[in-house]
C-alpha cells in the first residue's frame, strides 16, 4: 500500500529509552500481530523512514508500535516528541512471522522483540489460548503489560543474561508455535537452542531486526 498519513493518538514511555506510539489505523488496514510497518516523518527538512513491529493485539481502529529511542539518533527523538493530533506517514504491513490463531504460543524475544511479544501474547489470551513469553534484556520494557499477561495466565520469564533455562521452562509449560524476535545475534543463539531441542528454524516463526 502507499504511504498514508495517520493521526497520533498517544505517545507514552514504556521503559528506559523506549516509547509506544498509538495511531489511527488506515482504512482497510489488514495487519496481524507480529507484522511490522514503516513510519515516515520529516525531520529538519529531510524525509526519514523506519520500520517498527506492531505491539498492539490488533489494528482494527488503532495500532501501536514500540520504538527504542537513541538520544543521539534522528528519528527516535522526533517520534518521542510527537503529541496527540500530530501526523505521521505509515506504509505496510510487512513480514511473515505473525500470529495466525495458533492455540499455543511460545515467544522468545530480546530487546525490541518485546513489542511484538506483548501484542501477540495479548491476542493469544483474547482467543482463549496458552502463551509463554521469554524476554531477555538489560532493562525490561512494557513491564505493566507483561505483569497483566502473567495475571491473566501467561507464563512470563524476564531474564537478564542466560536465556536457556527460561526457554526450557517455557517450552515445557506451553510449547506450541515458537516465535523468535530480536537482533541477529540473539536470533541465531535462540535458533541454535531450539534446534538442539528438536525444533528446526523452518518450524519457528523468526524475525531478525538486523
Amino acid at each position: 500500500m502507499d504511504t498514508t498519513d495517520v493521526t497520533v493518538r498517544a505517545v507514552r514511555a514504556v521503559g528506559p529509552d523506549t516509547i509506544a506510539i498509538q495511531v489511527d489505523a488506515p482504512a482497510d488496514f489488514d495487519a496481524k500481530p507480529g507484522q511490522f510497518v514503516q513510519l515516515a516523518v520529516t525531520v529538519d527538512g529531510n524525509e526519514e523512514a523506519r520500520h517498527y513491529t506492531l505491539s498492539s493485539p490488533d489494528a482494527d481502529d488503532l495500532l501501536e508500535v514500540t520504538v527504542g529511542v537513541d538520544p543521539d539518533g534522528t528519528v527516535g527523538p522526533y517520534l518521542e516528541a510527537l503529541e496527540p493530533g500530530d501526523t505521521v506517514g505509515i506504509n505496510g504491513p510487512f513480514g511473515h512471522a505473525f500470529y495466525e490463531g495458533e492455540p499455543a504460543v511460545t515467544l522468545v524475544v530480546g530487546g525490541p522483540g518485546v513489542g511484538p511479544a506483548v501484542g501477540i501474547a495479548e491476542r493469544v489470551l483474547q482467543n482463549g489460548g496458552d502463551v509463554a513469553v521469554v524476554y531477555l534484556d538489560d532493562a525490561h520494557a512494557h513491564t505493566d503489560r507483561l505483569a497483566s499477561l502473567a495475571d491473566h495466565g501467561a507464563d512470563v520469564f524476564l531474564v537478564g543474561d542466560d536465556v536457556e533455562p527460561a526457554v526450557d521452562a517455557a517450552l515445557s509449560a506451553v510449547g506450541g508455535q515458537v516465535f523468535v524476535y530480536g537482533f541477529s545475534e540473539f536470533v541465531r543463539e535462540v535458533a541454535d537452542l531450539l534446534e538442539a531441542r528438536g525444533i528446526e528454524s523452518d518450524d519457528a516463526k523468526i524475525e531478525s531486526f538486523g
